[in-house]
C-alpha cells in the first residue's frame, strides 16, 4: 500500500510558551509523510513569529494567520486547508510521543476507507512544567449512544480519514460543544473507530484548558456544576444532538435511527424520559455518571 499522507492540524492562540515543544514533537514522528498545517487564531504574543521561523526552516510546515474565531471554528477552518489521506487534531501545548502518527495510520489502514473512520489513543497527564500527574483512563469504551452525551476521544489523540473530514466539512454545525465531539458523533454513528490503549500524548494540564480530564473527582465535579448547571451546558448538549439529527438522520442505520428516536428530543416527554432512563445498555462510562444521567433524564434536564 502506498504510504498515506497525514495532515497535522494545529490551532494556536497566544501559545508562545509551549508551541515549540509541540511542533518539535511533530517533527520527531517516526512516520514521515506528514504535513503540518497551522492556523493562528489571532495571537497577540510572539506565537506567529515563532511559527514563521519554523515555516522558513521546514518545507512541510504551512502557516495561516487568521482572525480570532475561537478554537472550535478554527479547527473547522483547518480542515478546509488540508489535502491529505488522514487528519490529526493538535493542541498547542501538548507533546506527542514519536510513534503517535505511525500507530494511528496502522489502525486506519485496516478500516474501510469508504466510511468516516477515526483512530484514537490514550494519554498521560502532566502539569505545566511537564511533571507527571497521572495516567489516562485505561481501556476506554465507546459507542454512538455514548457520543450523544460525552466525548471519549480527546481531540489531540484523534486521527480521522478523508471521508470523515469531508463529512464534517459538509455538515459544519452552527452549535456544537467541541470539534472533536462532533467528529466522534459522526464516526461512531456512520463509520468505524479504532482505539489503541497505548499512550501517545503527554497532555499538559494548563489552567486554560477547556476540559478537566485527569484533574481528579473534585475538579471534575466543580467543572460539571459550572459548565452544565450554571452555564446551561445541558442545553448545549441537547442542541448539538438536535443539529446532529437534522444533518444525519437519513444517513443512519435503522439501529442508530432507533437510538436517535429514543434520546434526541426538542421538548420534554415523560414517556421518552422513562425510556431513556431505563435504556438497557450503558450510556456513560462510569457507573456513577451512568446513574446520574438517567436521573437527569427523568427530571427533564437532558
Amino acid at each position: 500500500m502506498e504510504e498515506r499522507k497525514v495532515a497535522i492540524l494545529l490551532s494556536t492562540y497566544n501559545g508562545e510558551k509551549y508551541v515549540k515543544e509541540q511542533i518539535d514533537s511533530f517533527l520527531n514522528q517516526t512516520y514521515k509523510n506528514v504535513e503540518i498545517i497551522v492556523r493562528d487564531d489571532g495571537s497577540k504574543d510572539s506565537t506567529v513569529k515563532i511559527l514563521k521561523e519554523y515555516q522558513n526552516n521546514y518545507n512541510n510546515i504551512k502557516l495561516t494567520v487568521g482572525k480570532n474565531l475561537g478554537f472550535i471554528k478554527s479547527f473547522f477552518e483547518l480542515l478546509k486547508l488540508g489535502d491529505a489521506d488522514y487528519y490529526a487534531f493538535a493542541d498547542q501545548d501538548d507533546i506527542w510521543l514519536p510513534n503517535k502518527i505511525e500507530l494511528a495510520v496502522n489502525s486506519l489502514n485496516k478500516l474501510d476507507d469508504r466510511k468516516p473512520n477515526m483512530a484514537f489513543s490514550n494519554v498521560d497527564y502532566y502539569d505545566t512544567e511537564m511533571n507527571f500527574m497521572g495516567h489516562g483512563e485505561a481501556n476506554k469504551t465507546y459507542s454512538f449512544t455514548n457520543s450523544l452525551y460525552e466525548c471519549v476521544s480527546q481531540g489531540m489523540t484523534m486521527v480521522i480519514n478523508q471521508k470523515a473530514r469531508d463529512m464534517v466539512l459538509d455538515n459544519i454545525p452552527t452549535r456544537c460543544l467541541f470539534h472533536d465531539w462532533w467528529t466522534y458523533m459522526i464516526c461512531s454513528s456512520l463509520g468505524e473507530i479504532a482505539y489503541d490503549n497505548t499512550v501517545t500524548v503527554k497532555y499538559r494540564r494548563d489552567k486554560k484548558n477547556q476540559t478537566v480530564e485527569g484533574q481528579g473527582f473534585i475538579a471534575i465535579l466543580k467543572w460539571r456544576i459550572k459548565n452544565l448547571f450554571i452555564k446551561n451546558g445541558f442545553l448545549d448538549i441537547r442542541m448539538q444532538q438536535i443539529e446532529f439529527k437534522n444533518n444525519f438522520y437519513n444517513k443512519l442505520t435503522e439501529e442508530n435511527k432507533k437510538i436517535v428516536d429514543v434520546f434526541v428530543q426538542e421538548k420534554y416527554n415523560f414517556i421518552k424520559a422513562i425510556k431513556k432512563a431505563f435504556y438497557p445498555k450503558k450510556i456513560r462510562r462510569s457507573m456513577t455518571a451512568d446513574i446520574a444521567i438517567r436521573i437527569l433524564f427523568i427530571l427533564g434536564v437532558l
